[in-house]
């Protein structure tokens, strides 16, 4: 576990709590800041900036950690957004670093202490119902890091041996060809596992293997991304049930073995 700095007495307690939980999802990932940076594109000065408090980070930089700790964007950028417009209104705490170099030699994510964030608020009505989504997304955090244990590991899984490690593209549907290989068995190329535990927020090669596999036994999981979303979960299920083994939505040596056959 990371020895952490103390955040800044000024930080306005909305960013303090989105710094706190950024925190404990590189903590919980297990990277470090040379592997986060490698992994997000973002420099390793900038992850220190933003996780100590200094600045807050992009858009971007959020979803590409979320990415990368292998958890839901979407619930990481309703709470950006509510510490974005909490760091609109307050003044932020002044670095004592020199800006380090994000994507293309810039400094990303830094951002004055009073950013145009007021020129583009929202009403307050609309902006107290982005609070109350927001709010009843923080409750489920913990169990969800509870639940994955050591089933659901926050990496990107086996390196395939010629496409490299995944990397989550959107937009990107990898081609899905499947076929009996000499052991009897359907492989689609992606991966040749038989036991790996996959699961909702799952990143990796083997997600697009059980989602051409899923395809190929006309359960369709919608695109072959990559990406463990509520589509491939839902496909899983009818899987399972066709099969006759526990239906839970995860993929495991039993699932694994539906799906192969």
């Amino acid at each position: 576990m990371s020895r952490w700095k103390k955040l800044p007495d000024s930080l306005d307690p909305q960013v303090r709590q989105f710094v706190v939980h950024l925190r404990r999802l590189k903590d919980h990932s297990g990277l470090g800041l040379a592997r986060l940076a490698d992994r997000t594109g973002y420099s390793r000065s900038s992850w220190d900036r933003y996780l100590n408090g200094k600045a807050l980070p992009p858009v971007e930089a959020v979803e590409a950690l979320a990415r990368a700790c292998d958890t839901d964007p979407v619930r990481l950028v309703a709470q950006w957004e509510v510490a974005a417009e909490a760091w609109g209104t307050a003044p932020a705490p002044a670095s004592t670093t020199a800006p380090g170099p994000g994507p293309g030699g810039t400094a990303a994510g830094d951002r004055p202490a009073r950013p145009p964030w007021r020129a583009m608020a929202l009403s307050s009505a609309v902006t107290a119902l982005v609070m109350l989504a927001v709010f009843a997304l923080l409750a489920p955090w913990e169990d969800d890091d509870g639940d994955q244990g050591t089933d659901a590991k926050p990496y990107t899984g086996e390196a395939h041996p010629k496409m490299g490690e995944f990397v989550y593209r959107p937009g990107k549907n990898y081609p899905c060809s499947v076929k009996r290989d000499d052991d009897g068995l359907l492989y689609a190329g992606y991966s040749r596992t038989r036991v790996e535990l996959i699961q909702q927020s799952s990143t990796r090669w083997s997600v697009v293997e059980a989602q051409c596999l899923l395809e190929y036994h006309h359960e369709s999981p919608g695109a072959a991304d990559g990406v463990f979303g509520n589509a491939t979960e839902r496909a899983v299920k009818r899987a399972q049930e066709k099969g006759k083994v526990a239906v839970d939505g995860k993929i495991g040596p039993d699932t694994w073995g539906v799906l192969r056959r």
